[in-house]
């Protein structure tokens, strides 16, 4: 068995990230309208029908800019802890309460959300598993903890915020306020620390890591790929792109292999890594 994943789009303009097996799907996350979310499943072949539940990692508009209309038009329910869903307007009776470090189950897939540093109400990750696979989505970190640590440690495949480069961010145009709040602690992940945590943590099993959430005006994809493969681990290196989605990648396990699927409407071979 294997989990299929991509992401639709990743990024201050809007965040929505999918992962299933085929009968069970979750979205972390509705930061686009509900009718470009479709859209980008329908391009993909990602059946709407599939989806079971969406898990809403913080408040911010560009990770819940699309949910209230996504979740009713699907009765979907929507995974949210108490604490951010208090800064947000949503359908009562979709919500349902999650708690730091408590699996969710959804179908044959088991959800586990832990607090991260944010600068938000009640901020949240997560590790999906299902079929012996662990797929991570790790964004809107401000700084990598103890969790972050253990869990990405045990993935397989794993979107890590790699948001903006240190340099370009001091010497870009931002305000003094605006560059302190995003290299702060709360805000969001440098290249850097992205790369240090990739480089001192990443499990012998991991082959796919997709860079994400990419500042526009702080960050290249250039620059943050050749920064990763710079270091040759093995690992197949994607960026989450902001302007569109990543494609969909099939992530297997015993032994470990991903390899995507669909890229631009086109099917494609892909060489497999194996342990």
């Amino acid at each position: 068995m294997a989990l299929i994943t991509a992401s639709l789009n990743s990024g201050s303009n809007g965040n929505a990230y999918y992962v299933g097996d085929g009968d069970d799907a979750i979205l972390v996350d509705v930061g686009m309208s509900s009718r470009e979310i479709l859209k980008r499943m329908q391009a993909l072949e990602l059946d709407p029908k599939s989806l079971k539940a969406i898990f809403i990692s913080h408040e911010h508009g560009d990770h819940i800019r699309g949910l209230p209309r996504l979740a009713h038009q699907f009765q979907l329910p929507i995974y949210i802890t108490a604490g951010t869903a208090k800064s947000i307007h949503l359908i009562r009776h979709l919500s349902v309460p999650f708690q730091d470090a408590e699996p969710v189950q959804v179908g044959k897939l088991s959800v586990v959300p832990f607090r991260k540093a944010h600068d938000a109400a009640d901020p949240h990750s997560f590790v999906v598993h299902g079929h012996g696979i662990n797929i991570g989505i790790f964004t809107d970190i401000g700084k990598v903890c103890k969790p972050l640590i253990h869990y990405f440690s045990q993935c397989h495949a794993a979107y890590l915020e790699a948001n903006y480069d240190e340099e370009m961010l001091e010497q870009g145009s931002y305000p003094r306020h605006l560059k302190n709040r995003i290299r702060g602690g709360e805000g969001h992940l440098s290249n850097k620390e992205a790369f240090d945590l990739f480089l001192s943590h990443r499990p012998a099993h991991m082959r796919q890591l997709y860079l994400s959430h990419l500042s526009r005006e702080n960050n290249h994809p250039d620059k943050v790929l050749d920064l990763f493969t710079s270091a040759r681990t093995g690992v197949d290196i994607h960026i989450a792109s902001r302007f569109g989605p990543t494609g969909v990648f099939r992530v297997e396990g015993d032994p470990v292999q991903a390899v995507r699927i669909w890229n631009n409407g086109i099917m494609k071979q892909a060489a497999l890594f194996d342990l």
